[in-house]
């Protein structure tokens, strides 16, 4: 979005949800723990009563929506329970801690595996942190590279699309579950495991594709509607073959990135995400930065992430400004803001949605354009490393946008981009990462403003899964101010102004994203239009989200989420592309 539309865009202060300030707002624990093998016992070293919460997120103190409890925030449970200790619950299971965070007097601790059972491990029960980082051999999960005893369960993945249903692989006999250490110590080529009508399959291959499993077992097809999503899956026998051992189907394993293929379905058929939407209070008043929290932006709250994913709309552009991230180069980033990103990203799991990590800054870090003494492309390279530190295991990040609509670049900006792409694949080599254009990534004029964007062959090399981002709006100037409300739209106005930027992926073999297009809500032809412009975005396998959506937006023309609650037009598009089927198993149009 254009920098002079973003800062003049009116804002209006609406509170978060009560959960979202009483769940997880401070990380208290950062350091991963390594893992070490299977021992035959572990020592106490501190007990813990499990917080005796109720209501719609909470039985007895755990969370119901994902693996997770809270005691009170002392001295010793912040010491004892840490990212990567094993803690044993009430009914013998043990569990590996995957992230900590303090909420006032209380602690959020989150743990590998399926959702725990408030009604037997919760309140008035107790919880205890063991004393070294291994599980007990009798524990209830183990470490990656061990085997874990017979009776470890794990739910199966919800994803349903044209090769998918429940989280079962339609073509043959496979299911899909979380990449858990434990699940990937457990479910191993030769180990048994019985489906939830009883029967009991041999595995026959198990391959981690991101933050998920492919596993394939012998016999024929399962039926994923009688023994899918939500049931559980339980290994009970663990003389697993070695990996090396031959592979005895011939079904072709999932497409990656699994973000696209393994997506919950977004429409009958559906295979990635095509359709979403930014939300954007995070990216609010960036004439103000850092800015104070709650007056000059804000992350948005539960409910936003709720609406759009029950309306069909799982992806989410996420804006944030590099200088409440870090507000000063070259340092740690500030934790406070690093939480409230992190927060998001938990309510977007909480609700099946997928979120890209946009960094809304046009190019610039206080005013100052990267490649200058400044801002050095290093610091840039540096600043998107360290926040994919932060995330790279959260299973609600889809990819990166490296940078928001950059213009006046001196034509720095492919430099940077690699240097800032480089870095992130130190750390993950499957999410996407999105590369913007130059000139605000405008999609008509793209060909003519990036010639040099892709002379690196790294840029171009497909494996290293880049995805360009290009924006388009339809008003007269190309910026989406919308000015003169009397303009009227050409039905195909959307597609001749994206065509340039699809033909230019195309002559590139590379693949594309829109990651902003909106229209006014008085206008039907604008709707007739964005219409067609879906339609043809949909058959090149392009996604799209929507500016924009979220708080804080007043009676703002473009925008989904009004003060006054008003029908909304452009919604009812959205839901429309979002339903219909795809057959692409990627982002396009390279394919």
């Amino acid at each position: 979005m254009p920098f002079d539309k973003f800062i003049s865009t009116p804002k209006l202060l609406v509170a978060s949800a009560a959960l979202a300030t009483m769940f997880g707002v401070i990380t208290v624990n950062n350091e991963v723990v390594a893992a070490e093998p299977a021992t035959a016992s572990a020592t106490v070293i501190f007990t813990s009563p499990i917080n005796r919460f109720n209501s719609k997120d909470f039985v007895n103190g755990v969370w119901k929506s994902v693996a997770a409890f809270s005691v009170p925030a002392t001295t010793a449970s912040i010491a004892a329970f840490k990212r990567g200790t094993w803690v044993r619950f009430a009914d013998g299971q043990v569990r590996k801690i995957t992230q900590v965070n303090k909420v006032g007097d209380n602690l959020s601790v989150y743990v590998e595996g399926a959702l725990l059972d408030g009604s037997r491990v919760g309140a008035p029960n107790t919880v205890s942190a063991l004393g070294n980082a291994s599980v007990p051999a009798t524990g209830g999960t183990a470490s990656a590279g061990s085997t874990a005893p017979p009776g470890h369960s794990s739910a199966i993945n919800n994803f349903t699309n044209t090769d998918w249903l429940n989280g079962v692989w339609r073509k043959s006999a496979g299911f899909s579950i979380p990449a858990t250490a434990a699940n990937q110590a457990a479910f191993k080529a030769g180990a048994s495991v019985r489906l939830s009508d009883g029967q009991i399959r041999k595995i026959t291959r198990a391959q981690v594709v991101g933050n998920n499993m492919s596993v394939f077992l012998e016999g024929t097809a399962i039926d994923g509607n009688v023994l899918g999503h939500p049931k559980t899956i339980t290994v009970v026998n663990t003389s697993a073959a070695p990996e090396t051992a031959p592979e005895a189907i011939t079904a072709r394993p999932a497409p990656t990135p699994s973000s696209d293929i393994q997506a919950p379905a977004t429409g009958s058929g559906s295979g990635i995400r095509l359709v979403g939407v930014n939300l954007s209070a995070a990216g609010f008043g960036p004439q103000v930065v850092p800015g104070v929290y709650g007056k000059h932006y804000f992350y948005p709250d539960e409910s936003y992430y709720k609406k759009y994913a029950d309306n069909g709309l799982h992806l989410v552009r996420l804006p944030f400004l590099w200088e409440r991230i870090q507000p000063k180069l070259n340092t740690s980033l500030d934790s406070t803001e690093l939480a409230r990103l992190q927060q998001s990203l938990d309510l977007a799991q909480k609700h099946g949605v997928k979120v890209i990590l946009d960094m809304h800054n046009y190019y610039r870090y206080y005013g100052k354009l990267i490649g200058s003494k400044e801002v050095p492309i290093e610091s840039f390279a540096s600043v998107w490393k360290q926040i994919v530190q932060k995330v790279v295991n959260h299973p609600a990040v889809l990819g990166y946008g490296l940078m928001n609509e950059p213009y006046v670049t001196n034509g720095l900006w492919p430099q940077a981009a690699e240097a800032a792409a480089k870095a992130i694949r130190t750390l993950d080599s499957e999410r996407w990462i999105y590369v913007a254009g130059d000139r605000y990534s405008s999609a008509f004029h793209f060909p003519k403003y990036n010639p040099n964007l892709v002379d690196s062959p790294w840029m171009r090399d497909p494996k290293n899964n880049l995805v360009y981002e290009a924006h388009m709006y339809l008003d007269k100037d190309y910026s989406g101010n919308y000015a003169n409300r009397s303009e009227t739209y050409a039905p195909d106005l959307g597609v001749e102004r994206v065509k340039p930027f699809v033909d230019w992926l195309k002559a590139n073999n590379l693949r594309g994203y829109i990651g902003e297009h909106g229209v006014p809500d008085y206008a039907p032809s604008a709707m007739v239009a964005m219409d067609n412009l879906l339609t043809y975005l949909r058959q090149n396998c392009v996604p799209m989200t929507y500016w924009a959506a979220g708080p804080w937006w007043g009676e703002y023309v473009l925008s989904l989420d009004t003060k006054s609650n008003s029908h909304r037009p452009q919604l009812t598009v959205l839901k429309k592309h979002a339903a219909a089927t795809n057959n692409c198993t990627s982002i396009g149009p390279l394919r």
